[in-house]
Order: C-alpha cells, then structure tokens, then sequence
C-alpha cells in the first residue's frame, strides 16, 4: 500500500529482552543507537571464489542504464514484454490480485507462458545489449495463495499455534514445488514480524508474539524454500530463492498502527522484532524485504543505519535488499518517481509497481551521473543481485517453461500437499474451552452446522487469498478444497450420522439437532484494511452470539468454532458456547478440524487437541498483553487444552467492558480531504467520475473547493435541475470496511450543508455495504427539512439506525456516505463523519 503515514510520538521503553514499550507519549527524538548490539551472523550458504569473480565480470560489461535496470522491479499489470526487452529488468512481481493477462482463472500454462516470455525478453540483447535473466517475485504466504486450485495452508498465526519447525519445513518445500509449477523463482516470504499489538492488521501474519517461535521457524522455512546450506544442498531444481520480510519492527508500531511508527529502544529491537532474521539469515535468506514501518520517526525504506550499517555491515547479509510495494516513496522529499535517498540508505531494489517504474529508472540513471547517487552505491547494489542469480543458478538452468517442474498442474494442490496442509490445521487449532468434555463428538449424531464460516472456503482462508484482502471469492474458486462443513459432513455420512447445514441456525422441529457447531468470525482482510481500534469481536453488532443463545434456548449444546486473524475480546461468546476452538485461518483443507472434533465410527479418538497458544488472549478488549510483560490475559502465551485436561474456565465471564478512548466519538470521513481509505466521487445519475484536483465536472454537474475554516476544507456542487447528482465515498481498494470496530450502532452519519444558491427539490443520503448479500441504503430528505436549509452552515445528522433497517452492515461498509440532489443551486458540503452524539443536529427522520 502507498498510505503516507507520519507520526510525531515517542516514548522511552525500558531495555530487556521481552519489556514492553510504556505508555508515555513525547515530542519524537531520533533514536540513539549502539551497533555492538548486533551481532554476526554466519550464513549457511558459504561465500564461494568462484560466484564473487562470475558477478565482477559481468558487473564490469554492464553500462549504467543495464545497472539500474537490475534494481527496478515493476509489476505484470504495468509492463509488456517489449518493456523487458528494452529494459532487462533484474526482476518483477505479481501484487495480490494480479494474474497473468489479468484472468484471475489463469490456469498453470499460462502462468508458465508469462514467465516464459518474460525470460526471454530479459536475455534478448537486440535492444538493450543485456542477456542477464530476470526473475519473478510473488507473495506465496501460506501456499501459492494467488494461484486458483493451489494448497492453502493455515496462515502463519496458526502455524505459531503448532509450534513444529519440521512440519514448517516441509511447508515450505511443498510450497516452492507449487510455485515452481507455475515458472516462478522467488517468493516473498517468510514474515517474521514478532507482534507485539494485535490490533494490527498483519497480525496473522505472525508466527507469534514471542521472538523464540519467530526465530526458530525463519531458520526452517527459508532452509525447506532454498534448500540446506550445511549440505551444500541449496538451490536445487527443488528450491526458490526467500525473502525474509519485513526489516524491521513492523510487529511493533505504535496502536498496531499499518506502517506505523515503532520507538522501542535499540536492544529491545533486536531483542523482539528481529530474531526471525538471525534465524533466516543464518539459514542463507538470499534477499531481506525492507518494512513500510519507521522506526522513530525515520522510515526504514530510507534509514542507513539500519539497512546498511546494522543488516550488511554488522550481521554480515551478503544478499540484496528489495523494497517493499511503492515504498520508497513514503521517505519525505521522495516520490514514487524519485528517491535517490533510498538507495543511497542501502535499498539494493526498487519494488515499483504502477506506472512509476519508467520515471524512476530515469531519474535514478540522472541522479547517478549528477553525483547524488554514488556509482559507488549502485555497483555494490547490482553486485549483490548479481550474486543471488548466480547462486540461485539462474544463469545455468532451462528457461522456466523447461524447468523440471514447470507447467506440471498435478503439482498444484497434489494429495500430498493437501495431507500436510490437513496436518497442519489439526495441530493449529487451539481448545479454549470444552465443558462437561462434549468434545470430541460422536459422528453418529443429529448434528446442525451453522453460521458464515460453516460452509466458506474463502473465508477459512482469510486475507492474501487469490484476491489480496482475500474478499470476493465463492467456494468455486477453490477446486479441491474443503469447506469446515464438507470436512465434517463426510466423516458423519461414513459413520451413519445426520448433518444439516443451516447457515442462519433455523431448522425443522421435528429435527431437532444433538449439537450445533457454529461456525464464525472475521472476513477477510490484509494490510491496512485489518487495523483496529480494539480487539472486541462484532461490537455492537452481536450476531454471532445471537445465534449461539438461540439454539442454546431451545436445549441445544453450542461447539464454537471461531475463525479470526488474531486473539479477540469474545468473553459473551465462551458464556454461550459449551466448547470454543481457535481456528485461526485454517486454508484450504477444513477436513483437518473435523480429525479433531469428531470421534471415529468406532467412537475412538482420531486426533487429540495439540495446538497452544502463541499469541496471549485478552482479558479485555483494549489489553495488549505479550508473554512475560506482567500482564494478565485470559489464556496466557502456551494456553491449550486437550482431551485429558479438565476445563476450570468459568461460566460466568465478565461481558461488561469500557471501550473508552478506543471506539470513537467521532470518526472523520472527509474534511479537506478524504480520509483512508477512501476517495471521493463526483456522481451524475449512473455515472461517477473520481475528484483528483480542486475542480471537477461530470455532465454539466461542477464539483469545486470552497474555504470554510481554513483552505479547502469543503466543497461546493453546482446543479441544473440534474437529477441524482452528488457524491460519493468509496473504498479506493474495492474492499469493505469494518467500521463497526470504530463506533456504536447508535451513533449518526453526519455531514455539514449550506444552500448557497437556488433551491432543491429533493435529497437522499446513503450508504453501501459489500458481502454475501450486498446493500445500498438510502434515506430520503423530507421535504419540509430540506426547506430549513439556508445559506448559514449547519450539521445534518441520519441515524446510523435507519441504514441498519435497510440491511446496511457497519462491518462491511463500501461506501459510508453519499448524497444524491436534485435541483437548481449551489450546495456547500463538508465535515463529513460518523458521530456518537450530535447535540445541535438537524436530525433526519428513518423513513
């Protein structure tokens, strides 16, 4: 993401291995810093004479132009395979959500065939005189996410939860057979963020909240990705090229703020946030991602010390370090266009996806030749990739459409991968509570499954999945997979039991269920889309727990089966529920929930609770307790019942809570600009055109800027008698947000309006929502209100009430405003929020 993101707090932490940041907030100081904190790190994959003289040799026949060209990495939705002839990029990438030719349904060919091209384009020499190979980069994070019909892992929270570094092994080199299938070399992974705060939106990301898990299983996944470096066994036909990511802090920013800004002190970073590179770099990660975050104050993408005195100089990475997604441009007096600080910091490749790619290798070319980038510099960079592909063996294998494992479709998703991944889900989950031993249960049961996750590959799957927030995709899409309810509905229908699917939890009363699984939790979501301002799950909003008293009233026992990203403050859902399972993200093989859950037609155990937690839970919704901080969570770090254990939670769980400061009195949409993440539309009927600059006409309609309180802070629309003309703000993502995370269901949607001129002769406000069942809710005006309205501001309040009557979702919120006019006039609009009280409101009657 490219959010420009600037924070001016800072506050002292104690130093120490696991001490948590305090809570005093001051004027930011750049960080002291200590090098001799870190320590050499000897790297599995020796240095080799002969690699080190094969890259000076063909550094010395490059010229300046072919140079640069290996530290710009632009993406396949932004260039053509003439652009890589002429350019000979070093390396590309696919985001989340692109796909060859832009067909989200590419089948394995065709990702062969892009690949393939872009090889050959790279060695061509007939434009740009280089025939050095470029490479593909994808984020390949729990599987080939990107890639329909791939093995789905858990994401890496319930990976931490296993706490096994040989099945992450084995992961890995699964996962690097798929994504070999389909021609690619390099994958972006691991994470190795060591979350400290889990209202970030990366949370499942992690591994875990502690630095040892993270450490341990860095050293695993880039040894089953690249290959063992202790038996020269590195980079075989078998093996990708890793990337450890991200460098260094992210777990750790202020509020789990995206892209934040981290101030521990020096030690405890390394002491947190980067044990996973002491553990990845040790096992020969070849490329380190650098992180969007800053550290106090300074970004990371743009610090020297950091990247170059502390990661190349003091641990001893011999690799090259990529850029992550645009974020060169978030250092102050850089653009997505130009940033010679980056490199100049240590940045060894720019991630340049969007059109920027073109004027940034013009503008790095300028700025080495007018001495603001040393050649200096832009030798050590290329010499670094250089010596990755000659290590990877680049330069000596096939093409990618010749590789061993190229274009073979059975690779993706084999039963062999699908048995791991299926292993891997039965020891993630993690027993929270299990009352009166109901669990596991008899096949040979009555049993209902119900709720949204029941039957939801997609959902199950979480963020980073096909799509990158992992949002609009059906059970089809996953070929192969297994739904929770498929899993369990097979082993009942062996066994001579009945199963049910109703997702709203209704049934016949002459089929009364045994048991109720309910099945629940978080949509999807990825970076930036995932924050939270607490960690309360469907705050004011209690659907899911609706559900579960229901059936619970009519005598009816409640397993819950809680699917999420992180821990979650759902003290009222374990009062209802006689057992509650962590699922996290549990991929594409729900078949490994109902292992553990059911016994076997035998009534035997098939596979006990293995499964602890990783991360701690929290007692409330706003506490952020990491192992050994001296908090006390409800279930501390390494919580995990089995079946031999006696459940002594209480049934009488405090479900009163003070959300304070965390939910929002007021929640601003727009003032002098949209706020993230959304943009502004100016509509016309049907048709919509984006506002990008302070003056904008669609059909006649004229949307302008006007000074209120200070420049710019409002607008004004220009009518003539067009009917339905106004604005909107949508997501810019095309994802929905959760914004019932940041205020109660009771507050208003409220905008200020002025009638400069004319007179209207009709209004609406709406606002949309995206999900299973997507809405668009509108309130009319009345018209005796809209005849109060005069050229003196004033504040129009709509219940948030009435869009809830019309089936509008907080949690799945596209659009939080529009207005639609119709008239003859100038109207001023502006202030534009969501609001818990509005004392001095012209308050708009539900209809």
């Amino acid at each position: 993401m490219n959010n420009l993101k600037q924070t001016t707090l800072f506050c002292v932490c104690m130093t120490g291995l696991l001490n948590a940041c305090g809570q005093s907030e001051r004027l930011e100081t750049k960080a002291a810093t200590e090098p001799s904190i870190w320590p050499h790190i000897a790297s599995e994959v020796a240095v080799s004479k002969d690699v080190e003289l094969r890259v000076a040799k063909l550094l010395a026949k490059m010229t300046l132009e072919q140079k640069v060209a290996q530290m710009i990495q632009p993406e396949i939705r932004d260039i053509t395979i003439e652009d890589m002839r002429k350019y000979g990029f070093g390396s590309y990438l696919n985001g989340g959500g692109a796909f060859p030719n832009n067909d989200k349904y590419a089948s394995v060919s065709d990702w062969v065939a892009l690949a393939e091209s872009m090889y050959q384009a790279s060695i061509d020499a007939s434009v740009d005189g280089s025939t050095i190979p470029t490479m593909w980069g994808t984020d390949a994070v729990h599987g080939h996410n990107n890639v329909i019909g791939a093995t789905l892992f858990p994401h890496n929270i319930g990976l931490g939860a296993a706490n096994d570094p040989k099945l992450i092994e084995k992961i890995a080199q699964a996962t690097a057979k798929e994504v070999l299938a389909t021609g690619i070399e390099w994958i972006f992974a691991p994470t190795v963020a060591t979350v400290r705060d889990d209202r970030w939106g990366r949370t499942y990301e992690g591994y875990s909240e502690d630095p040892e898990i993270v450490k341990n299983y860095a050293y695993a996944i880039v040894k089953g990705l690249q290959g063992d470096g202790l038996s020269n066994g590195v980079f075989k036909e078998q093996h990708v090229i890793s990337t450890v990511k991200h460098f260094v802090g992210d777990g750790g920013t202020l509020k789990g703020d995206d892209q934040g800004n981290n101030i521990v002190n020096e030690q405890t970073l390394f002491n947190i946030h980067a044990q996973g590179y002491v553990g990845g770099l040790k096992a020969g990660a070849q490329s380190v991602m650098a992180s969007f975050n800053s550290w106090h104050g300074e970004k990371i993408h743009g610090n020297k010390y950091l990247l170059t005195t502390v990661l190349k100089q003091r641990m001893g990475f011999d690799g090259f370090v990529v850029g992550d997604w645009n974020g060169h441009g978030q250092i102050p007096e850089c653009t997505n266009d130009s940033c010679p600080q980056a490199i100049n910091a240590g940045l060894d490749m720019f991630m340049a996806p969007t059109k920027s790619w073109k004027p940034l290798f013009y503008n790095t070319i300028g700025q080495v030749k007018d001495g603001t980038i040393p050649l200096s510099r832009i030798d050590d960079a290329v010499t670094r990739i250089l010596r990755v592909k000659v290590r990877a063996g680049l330069f000596d294998k096939p093409s990618p459409a010749q590789r061993l494992y190229a274009g073979d479709s059975k690779l993706l998703g084999n039963q062999q991968h699908r048995a791991l991944a299926r292993e891997a889900v039965r020891k993630s989950m993690v027993l929270l509570k299990n009352k009166a031993g109901i669990l596991p249960l008899s096949p040979k049961q009555n049993i209902l499954m119900t709720g949204d996750g029941a039957h939801n590959i997609g959902k199950q799957s979480g963020g980073w999945t096909i799509t990158w927030q992992g949002t609009n995709n059906a059970n089809s899409d996953f070929p192969g997979g297994t739904s929770i309810y498929e899993g369990v509905k097979q082993q009942v229908d062996k066994a001579g039991g009945t199963i049910t699917l109703s997702i709203d939890g209704k049934f016949e009363q002459h089929n009364k269920p045994d048991v109720a699984i309910v099945v629940f939790g978080e949509e999807p979501y990825a970076e930036g889309q995932g924050d939270r301002p607490h960690l309360a799950y469907q705050y004011g909003t209690k659907q899911d727990l609706q559900r579960i008293k229901s059936l619970k009233a009519q005598g009816i026992p409640v397993v819950s089966l809680f699917i999420s990203g992180r821990p979650m403050w759902v003290n009222a859902e374990l009062n209802a529920s006689d057992a509650f399972v962590a699922l996290w993200l549990p991929g594409s093989e729900g078949g490994g929930v109902a292992d553990v859950l059911l016994r076997d037609k035998q009534n035997r155990i098939q596979h006990d609770f293995s499964g602890v937690l990783s991360f701690s839970w929290p007692n409330t919704p706003t506490q952020h307790a990491n192992r050994f901080d001296g908090t006390t969570p409800l279930f501390p770090y390494g919580y995990g019942l089995n079946y031999a254990k006696v459940d002594t939670l209480s049934e009488t769980l405090s479900e009163s809570f003070d959300i304070g400061s965390s939910v929002n009195e007021v929640e601003i949409l727009y003032d002098v600009q949209p706020k993230k993440p959304w943009a502004l539309y100016l509509t016309v009927g049907d048709e919509k055109k984006r506002v990008e600059s302070n003056s904008e006409m669609l059909n006649g309609v004229e949307f302008r800027t006007i000074d209120r309180f200070v420049q710019e802070d409002s607008m004004q629309l220009s009518l003539n008698n067009h009917v339905h003309a106004g604005v909107k703000l949508i997501s810019k993502h095309g994802f929905p947000e959760d914004l019932s995370a940041f205020v109660g269901s009771n507050a208003y949607l409220t905008f200020d309006v002025s009638l400069n001129s004319g007179s209207l002769i009709g209004a609406a406000i709406g606002m949309n929502c995206m999900g299973q069942k997507p809405c668009d809710s509108q309130i009319k005006i009345a018209d005796e209100q809209l005849q109060t309205l005069t050229t003196q501001w004033q504040q129009v309040a709509v219940p948030l009430a009435c869009f809830a009557s019309l089936d509008a979702k907080l949690s799945q919120t596209a659009s939080p405003f529009s207005i639609s006019l119709i008239g003859e006039a100038k109207i001023g609009l502006g202030n534009i929020a969501l609001r818990a009280a509005v004392p001095d409101a012209l308050i708009i009657a539900c209809e």
